[in-house]
């Protein structure tokens, strides 16, 4: 058995008081010269005012795989109002979870004071609701006005402050309950937190089914962590994800947001995906996409989607941009298609019938997932502009080209036709023509035979309206007969 071992390889860890294995400097692998400069300071001014200081959570995890963490956060037995006092570039925030905030120029860096039994953990990075600088007086606390929970469990408040070894126990996997002492540089293990980063295994902290219904988001948690890190996730932690997915449905839509930009745009989308499809839990943040993906015209889409993922893996690899815009139209292409087409009344959908799929897809979507609207309106565009594509003759639609959303609508259409739900001539064509020089551009389109109306299969796939034969007659009198 390895030195840093767990007595137990597998099974939930049960929250009960123990020492912590204290992990020597020169038995493991984190040096301070792969930490933020400006985290050491803080670590350091804390210690130098007499508080314990540790370096916590994913930053620990990471700097053990010999990955540089995005973001530091740090525990301490220091209250909020103490931390502020020690730094002036402080501020606190939250009304969930009080925390301090210490800004160095764009790094903030998170200290967050220990605190006591099961509270939801919070994450490197995750966006809190601001409660301004002045807080209340810092005294004794009352469990009843600090701590609060829903019907279902689910935590909404807990302020109630403790020590390290409570802290521990608040925490939600083995591998994000790893604490960095700037004291003597040893990292403490209370869980085996050390061993299952070794063995790369997701483990939570406590009976998966309480802490599942603590906090729900914790399955999605364990989901991106085994996609990010190539975890596996240990069979008592995954046993009642798929059994407990519906508690999502209780998940405040704007958490929910966050969530789906970490699970999508952090370089494991592809993979994310799979996995939530496995745990039944994709169906429970996107059921309109879910429910099309089941239907045979739609199911063309879901490939198009882990296609889709593919490519923004491979961006974030490069270091290249992503928008969350063409994200969630990728992810709603298809639950748009089944409503424009369930609502089509003609031999072929109209451009009005798309921009009513849209609305009413975004406004189901909202229910479960809160979209801001600088991602919903621009989605919206980009989807409009995809039966323009099919326009090539006349000078009118090289237009398009010159459209705010050219370019992200191009890369759907791409992608549309790498999924076959588009022709790869078309793709290429308006390919081609963004390379081709202005008067160039005019005399292709001018020589192009007029394009022919679409079939209904067709136009349906692409949201495409067939033009409808323009109507002749006297200005301001009936047609002749």
């Amino acid at each position: 058995m390895n030195e840093f071992s767990s007595s137990s390889a597998s099974g939930p860890i049960s929250p009960s008081p123990t020492a912590p294995v204290i992990i020597p400097r020169a038995a493991h692998s984190i040096s301070r010269a792969a930490i933020s400069p400006n985290a050491l300071k803080v670590l350091y001014r804390l210690k130098d005012a007499g508080f314990q200081a540790f370096l916590v959570g994913g930053a620990v995890r990471e700097l053990l795989l010999g990955i540089t963490p995005k973001y530091f956060d740090v525990a301490t037995n220091a209250l909020p109002e103490e931390v502020r006092r020690i730094f002036r570039n402080c501020r606190l925030i939250g009304r969930r979870f009080r925390l301090a905030h210490v800004h160095f120029g764009t790094e903030i860096i998170e200290v967050a004071t220990f605190r006591a039994a099961s509270a939801p953990e919070r994450e490197e990075g995750e966006d809190v609701e601001v409660d301004g600088d002045e807080g209340p007086a810092q005294g004794a606390f009352d469990e009843g006005e600090h701590r609060a929970v829903d019907q279902r469990g689910r935590i909404l408040r807990d302020n109630l402050y403790g020590s390290v070894e409570d802290d521990v126990w608040r925490r939600d996997f083995t591998a994000n309950a790893l604490y960095y002492n700037i004291e003597d540089f040893s990292i403490w293990d209370f869980v085996g937190g050390v061993a299952d980063v070794q063995a790369r295994r997701m483990r939570l902290i406590g009976a998966p089914d309480g802490r599942y219904r603590e906090d729900p988001v914790r399955m999605l948690r364990a989901v991106r962590f085994a996609a990010k890190l190539d975890f596996s996730i240990e069979p008592a932690t995954e046993e009642p994800v798929r059994r407990l997915a519906h508690l999502l449905d209780g998940v405040p839509p704007a958490r929910l947001f966050d969530e789906t930009l970490k699970l999508f745009l952090s370089g494991c989308g592809a993979k994310s995906y799979r996995l939530l499809r496995r745990y039944g839990l994709f169906e429970h943040m996107f059921p309109l996409s879910a429910a099309a993906f089941a239907l045979p015209p739609y199911a063309y889409a879901e490939h198009m989607l882990e296609l889709g993922l593919e490519n923004t893996d491979e961006r974030i690899a490069a270091d290249k941009p992503v928008t969350p815009t063409f994200l969630f139209s990728v992810l709603l292409w298809s639950a748009v298609l089944r409503e424009m087409n369930e609502r089509q009344a003609g031999p072929a959908p109209d451009i009005s019938q798309l921009l009513q799929a849209c609305d009413v897809v975004l406004k189901a979507q909202q229910a479960r997932i809160a979209i801001p609207r600088r991602f919903s309106v621009p989605m919206r565009e980009l989807l409009m502009l995809q039966p323009r594509f099919n326009r090539r003759s006349g000078v009118k639609s090289l237009g398009l080209l010159h459209h705010p959303r050219f370019r992200a609508a191009y890369d759907f259409l791409v992608l549309r036709a790498q999924a076959g739900a588009a022709e790869p001539e078309l793709a290429a064509w308006w390919t081609d023509i963004q390379t081709v020089p202005p008067e160039e551009r005019v005399k292709l389109v001018q020589a192009r035979a007029p394009d022919a109306p679409q079939d209904a299969a067709g136009a349906a796939a692409a949201g495409q309206r067939r033009r409808r034969p323009r109507r002749r007659g006297r200005r301001g009198g009936s047609a002749p007969a």
